[in-house]
């Protein structure tokens, strides 16, 4: 940034000397390095390539994770040849891979199979092993924020894959009920119908109307691209309500800055991605093992 373009505090922030900062491990590139590629369509929004790769880095482990622009008519295949590349041991799964990918899995968690879908593959020799993380880091990510769902009402915006992990990641921390909305009618009851399997009579269709939930989330790419509209009637928001979305960029989401604007308090994305990047890491190098 041109200290010239600042006014005079940033200029006296930008001038001002810099505390020296922890030396960053560097990234390790050979013929031993373990490869795990990110997939999905599109791919440019994705932050995790380098943020794991960081992560195994700063623990001395050799392995990078790559970013793969991977179409839904070209997944098979491409799979195909993942279980082929012999020093891949797992794979990351973005929008709109994440049901497809579940139905690629030899085994998955209980998690996975209630949403229906995953966003992490694990090498098990000839087979991949399923989990779904995003609701662990969403609700992590929303626990930091100091808000706890535990016996509150909440509203999802969002049934596919992440959206189907938060849903079942908020039933799991004790929330009273869930109202679902999505504009695919049939994806939305056949999630309610898990996860009424799982956590009886906690699921409901809901719709774009925030008022008398305590949790209001988000868990659809809008507000991603210009122009996009809300998830919900932001206009009926209160300000005793929490608002949370997974989208990433722009940093503060349309949605999160029409709930701050309100009083809300909030958690966009880069919190849920911030609160399962460790996870991530650690399962990928196989720290922690899948429970399938």
């Amino acid at each position: 940034m041109n200290p010239i373009n600042l006014d005079p505090a940033e200029r006296d922030s930008a001038s001002a000397p810099k505390t020296p900062k922890e030396p960053v491990a560097p990234l390790r590139v050979d013929g031993e390095t373990r490869i795990f590629p990110i997939i999905g369509h599109p791919i440019g929004q994705v932050k995790s390539p380098a943020a794991l790769s960081a992560l195994m880095a700063e623990r001395g482990f050799n392995g990078l994770v790559i970013p793969a622009h991977v179409l839904p008519e070209d997944l098979p295949g491409w799979l195909a040849q993942a279980r082929a590349l012999r020093n891949c041991d797992g794979i990351v799964v973005t929008v709109p891979h994440k049901a497809a990918c579940l139905g690629s899995c030899a085994r998955a968690t209980a998690r996975a199979l209630a949403s229906g879908a995953v966003n992490i593959m694990i090498r098990d020799g000839e087979d991949w092993i399923g989990d779904a993380t995003d609701g662990h880091g969403y609700l992590d990510g929303i626990a930091a924020e100091g808000f706890d769902v535990a016996g509150k009402s909440a509203l999802l915006v969002g049934t596919g894959g992440a959206g189907s992990a938060i849903a079942y990641e908020i039933l799991a921390r004790g929330a009273s009920e869930l109202a679902l909305h999505d504009i695919d009618l049939a994806r939305r009851d056949a999630l309610i119908a898990r996860l009424n399997a799982a956590f009886p009579g906690r699921a409901r269709i809901g719709g774009v109307d925030p008022r008398g939930f305590a949790l209001v989330a988000n868990a659809t790419p809008l507000g991603m691209r210009e122009g996009d509209p809300l998830p919900v009637r932001v206009e009926l928001l209160t300000p005793d309500q929490f608002v949370a979305d997974v989208v990433t960029r722009p940093a503060v989401p349309p949605l999160i800055a029409a709930a701050r604007a309100l009083g809300c308090r909030t958690m966009p994305g880069s919190g849920m991605f911030d609160a399962q990047a460790a996870l991530l890491a650690e399962l990928l190098m196989g720290v922690r093992k899948v429970d399938a």
